[in-house]
């Protein structure tokens, strides 16, 4: 029997879909994954019109202060002088559930910021973890469509997950981090943020550096069990968010970053954008830079939580970002999220609009309308005696560009070339087998157990795959999952 033909929407044969094209092994994408793209922008468009991810969300408002001027690092007007002061929105959700889903499910959290500075707003779009499961960008869709619901059954399929794992082993440091005791934050208020991509900072020299963000909870991290989680009602974290603001006990994380300059990315011994590692603190120290603080519940659930928009591509001058692979394809694919469920002018929104003056060129489409938080007339910032740049009006006041905020040159690997470069070569235990290593006997055993059984009713030749990736990992790992498994199964 011939094997079904793989195509696009077109009907045109799909060559590779495990990799993009990119510019060089460690390079960008280019703008000729056409398949790519597709892919991502038909995920985006699979759920009308909750989000197809990070449905459930809380969120509240606040202010970052700065605590260490960083301008030999970048022109970011919110990061130049100690004591500044922006206003902030944050959201936190789980990832793969949908509104109606439990606050407690052992599930990566959303964390995410959105910074109203001077220059227009910085969207810090991340996670509570500072990896993620691929480092390959035509694989999200497919790894979200193993983390919801089965598509026959309308139920959780714990051997959809495992096979997904399974078959790609650079989500096992993930993996790690989520079947460990860190899986269920207690609260909100409890975890750590991280942009765990690598972005950049550039300063008024044109020099580039390679940065991770850091948000570290003030409250302290703490984490429930399986066996707790289920006598938690499941709206916790939105009930704890909430009532702990109202009674005036303002959440707080110190915000710290870590710095790589250019030179020492080409020499590092991982490669420095690849999301699923870690840069090592001993290697690259963190830095303490500010303190976020949230003080203001919404007035409005749906205007202000349902309504407010995140992309990696909302940048700010100074901050940019990297050869991140699975970072470029959100650049692209944030954006048009929000603008399928929020229409094109979702940015002017009173949640999503800029503290300060807004002029383009864009013109009309739904919920095109004022800008009541810059006082502007105009309709939304749609600059209105033209329509087009450049033009000869620029004495009357039409908007012209600022050369001088210009970013550096993207560095590219030298004799890149353009194709499908495959790195399943790369090394994705050590980091794994490195956290595994730092838990206590007790840690050890409980992460025995959650992979014993969620792998209950996998297949065998699934369940024999994740064994050998813990003992890849570390043989104490491999030896553990395999010893408790049995055990489950022979009960």
């Amino acid at each position: 029997m011939n094997p079904t033909r793989y195509t696009t929407a077109n009907g045109a044969p799909v060559p590779q879909d495990d990799t993009s094209i990119t510019a060089g092994e460690r390079g960008p994408l280019t703008f000729d994954n056409w398949r790519l793209f597709e892919k991502l922008a038909h995920f985006n468009r699979e759920r009308i019109p909750e989000r197809v991810v990070h449905a459930r969300g809380t969120s509240a408002q606040g202010v970052f202060r700065l605590t260490r001027d960083l301008s030999d690092l970048t022109i970011a007007d919110f990061l130049r002088g100690v004591g500044k002061e922006t206003p902030v929105a944050a959201r936190f959700s789980t990832v793969a559930g949908g509104q109606d889903s439990n606050d407690m499910e052992r599930d990566v959290r959303g964390f995410s910021v959105k910074f109203y500075t001077e220059q227009g707003n910085w969207d810090m779009v991340g996670n509570n973890t500072p990896v993620f499961f691929i480092r390959e960008p035509s694989k999200f869709p497919d790894f979200i469509h193993t983390q919801k619901k089965d598509p026959r059954t309308n139920l959780v399929n714990w051997q959809n997950r495992w096979e997904f794992w399974a078959l790609h082993p650079e989500s096992f440091h993930q993996v790690t981090i989520l079947l460990s005791d860190r899986g269920i934050p207690a609260s909100l208020r409890h975890m750590h943020g991280f942009s765990s991509h690598t972005l950049s900072f550039f300063n008024e020299k044109g020099e580039r550096h390679w940065v991770k963000w850091h948000f570290k909870t003030n409250q302290g991290i703490r984490n429930v069990s399986d066996e707790e989680a289920a006598t938690i009602p499941h709206d916790h974290n939105q009930r704890d968010m909430v009532e702990a603001i109202d009674r005036g006990e303002f959440p707080s994380w110190t915000v710290k970053i870590q710095v790589m300059s250019e030179e020492q990315a080409r020499e590092f011994r991982i490669n420095p954008f690849d999301l699923t590692k870690v840069w090592p603190h001993g290697d690259v120290p963190l830095i303490e830079i500010g303190q976020m603080e949230l003080n203001k519940n919404p007035d409005n659930y749906f205007a202000e939580v349902e309504q407010l928009a995140f992309s990696p591509s909302n940048f700010v001058p100074g901050i940019s970002g990297s050869p991140d692979k699975v970072l470029q394809s959100r650049l692209l694919a944030y954006a048009d999220a929000q603008r399928y469920r929020l229409s094109a002018n979702y940015q002017q929104i009173p949640i999503n609009q800029p503290r300060c003056p807004v002029n383009h060129y864009q013109r009309d489409g739904l919920m095109a309308g004022t800008c009541p938080v810059t006082g502007q007339s105009k309709e939304g910032g749609q600059y209105g005696d033209t329509n087009f740049y450049p033009n000869a009006r620029a004495d009357q006041g039409a908007p012209v560009p600022s050369p001088e905020f210009s970013e550096p040159p993207m560095p590219l690997e030298e004799e890149a070339w353009v194709g499908y470069h495959n790195n399943r070569g790369d090394d994705n235990y050590e980091q794994a087998g490195n956290l595994y290593r730092s838990f206590d006997d007790g840690q050890r055993d409980r992460i025995a157990n959650v992979f014993a059984t969620t792998l209950q009713g996998v297949t065998a030749p699934i369940v024999s795959k994740v064994i050998e990736h813990c003992y890849a990992a570390d043989e104490d790992y491999g030896r553990r999952v395999e010893a408790r498994y049995t055990a489950l199964r022979d009960a």
